[in-house]
């Protein structure tokens, strides 16, 4: 009895603990069940956070800055002496020497050759010849209208004797004084027969030889020398339209010629024409630049570098800011809400890396670098930190 009656408690107890631990195994298989739940709902929470945070793209900031310089004009010039005077013979005959060669400095007056001129010269001696014979008459002629003169006070000669004799003598005079002025017509003609420098220069040309036939004639025959002035010369450039009121008198420029790589020389501008050229839309100026060095010779080709002014109203942006698509060209920006609003820009100047905007822009437009693809007017765009920013550029 006594062994029943304890093994009746034992079994209870047991079944007691099987109903306990199952209890037990149960409650934590709930509470695992229920972890993941709650672990699954918040991940699922998190990932779509995160997807929706990866929609909306994060862009780069940049604010339109005016420029510091403004843009360089560059343009072919033509460069020529300061003064050039080509020279021709005003007297005809045969060269019968020539001074100086080309390249050669000369100064004022220098003579530079001479012509033979037997013709010119057998004219003045005819010449010369004519004015003693009118010289004498006109003595002969002075000294009779003085003896009729006197005698007229004697009542011995009419009054009309007395006239003739006085008017044949200022004939005679006015001969004498048209013989003077052939004369010296001759003599002056025979002095161009000397060829000398019109002004300090150097000698750029000479078309002649000794012997060659000279043809009188300013313009008209080929030229014998030509002296030019090339201590300055002048730049001739021609200037497109638009920047034509940008160039004006004392605006400064830079030349490079060929034959001196890597060398500026220094230039000024003195005059414009003031007035468009309707075949080619330009307009001529004129540039002086100093040549004490000789270096810079006239007719050779330049190019000419303009320094234009800063436009207070541009604004500049990076080249990578536009957006060229069918809608034209424009610029995205960033405003209220972080909501996208595309402009439509012009550019005024294009200096590569960087444009300088004429119109569409604020100073205080926040414009997007780089705009990511398929970016629309109105999205929602995150601006990035400066390491975000750090990390686009990088990308970039």
């Amino acid at each position: 009895m006594s062994s029943e009656a304890t093994t009746q408690p034992i079994q209870q107890l047991s079944r007691r603990g099987l109903r306990l631990a199952g209890l037990v195994v149960a409650v934590v298989l709930v509470a695992v069940v229920a972890t993941g739940l709650v672990t699954r709902a918040t991940q699922a929470s998190s990932l779509k956070s995160w997807t929706q945070e990866q929609a909306v793209p994060t862009v780069k900031i940049i604010m339109p800055e005016p420029g510091k310089s403004g843009p360089v004009l560059d343009l072919p010039g033509r460069l020529e002496a300061y003064i050039r005077a080509p020279i021709y013979a005003q007297v005809g005959g045969y060269l019968k020497d020539w001074k100086t060669d080309i390249g050669t400095p000369v100064k004022a007056g220098q003579l530079l050759g001479e012509i033979s001129t037997p013709e010119i010269d057998q004219q003045l001696l005819q010449a010369r010849a004519d004015l003693a014979s009118a010289k004498a008459n006109a003595d002969l002629a002075g000294i009779t209208a003085k003896r009729w003169q006197a005698m007229l006070g004697s009542d011995s000669v009419a009054q009309q004797d007395v006239d003739q004799r006085t008017g044949d003598y200022a004939a005679k005079v006015a001969l004498m004084k048209a013989a003077q002025a052939n004369v010296d017509r001759l003599e002056a003609t025979k002095a161009f027969a000397r060829i000398v420098a019109p002004f300090d220069g150097v000698v750029t040309a000479r078309d002649t030889d000794v012997g060659a036939l000279i043809n009188a004639g300013g313009g008209t025959g080929p030229e014998l020398f030509v002296v030019s002035d090339t201590h300055k010369l002048r730049v001739y450039v021609q200037v497109p339209q638009s920047y034509g009121p940008s160039i004006h008198p004392g605006s400064g420029a830079v030349l490079v010629v060929p034959e001196y790589p890597g060398r500026e020389f220094h230039a000024q501008v003195v005059a414009s024409a003031n007035a468009i050229n309707a075949v080619s839309g330009t307009t001529l100026v004129q540039l002086q630049v100093d040549n004490a060095d000789g270096k810079l010779m006239p007719g050779s080709f330049a190019h000419v570098h303009f320094n234009l002014p800063v436009d207070a109203t541009a604004l500049r942006v990076p080249a990578s800011a536009l957006i060229f698509d069918n809608a034209g060209l424009r610029v995205a920006t960033v405003g209220a809400g972080d909501k996208v609003a595309f402009k439509k820009v012009s550019i005024l100047y294009d200096y590569g890396k960087t444009v300088e905007i004429g119109s569409g822009l604020s100073p205080g437009d926040h414009v997007i670098d780089s705009p990511p693809d398929g970016i629309q007017d109105g999205d929602t765009v995150k601006i990035a930190s400066n390491d975000d920013a750090a990390k686009l550029h990088e990308k970039a």
